[in-house]
């Protein structure tokens, strides 16, 4: 028997890769975006200018250098744009009083919400890495804390920043972050 001529391999048509959209987009959508990852029209302004990133490590590397520029005043603009997560329905009601005491103790030393950047923890153990931050981090002087909030602005910007450009690159896996449950959705405000 004898097989006729061989077809050529199919080939899907070129997709844009998420960086490649980012990279591509108006410098508007760009920043709408970027202010979803951290609440600061400087901090945006400044990624969306360096534009185009040839990876995802450098766009990740020229988010952290930004944000470790943030000044006094910066850094209010994106504490103001952060909130508390949310926390999933079948918490416990005491659970949520405890969550809100800790955080209007937080807010009443400090003046702003409390931010921490939760990582890998499983997200049954999230409020527990929230009220144990709260709690540790009240011993805090005011600029020691500034410093660690700035840090962990600095990381929750990074692990948005991965996550709406998932497979932009190798990169850690993060959970999307408050209010993002698709990373294709566009950005708020659109």
């Amino acid at each position: 028997m004898t097989r006729g001529p061989t077809l050529p391999a199919h080939r899907l048509p070129y997709l844009p890769k998420p960086l490649d959209a980012f990279n591509a987009a108006p410098a508007d959508e760009a920043r709408a975006l970027l202010l979803h990852c951290l609440h600061s029209l400087r901090w945006a302004r400044r990624m969306a200018d360096h534009r185009p990133y040839p990876d995802l490590d450098s766009l990740l590397a020229a988010a952290d250098e930004a944000a470790y520029d943030l000044s006094p005043g910066d850094l209010g603009e994106a504490l103001a744009g952060e909130s508390l997560p949310e926390l999933p329905d079948d918490t416990y009601s005491a659970a949520h009083m405890a969550l809100s005491a800790a955080h209007a103790a937080y807010e009443a030393r400090f003046g702003h919400t409390f931010v921490i950047c939760p990582g890998d923890v499983h997200p049954d153990e999230v409020i527990d890495r929230i009220l144990e931050g709260i709690r540790s981090r009240l011993t805090n002087d005011p600029e020691e804390e500034r410093i660690v909030a700035a840090d962990e602005l600095r990381r929750l910007a990074r692990t948005r920043l991965a996550t709406c450009l998932r497979g932009a690159g190798p990169h850690p896996s993060a959970a999307p972050p408050r209010g993002v449950a698709n990373p294709n959705a566009s950005a708020p405000g659109k």
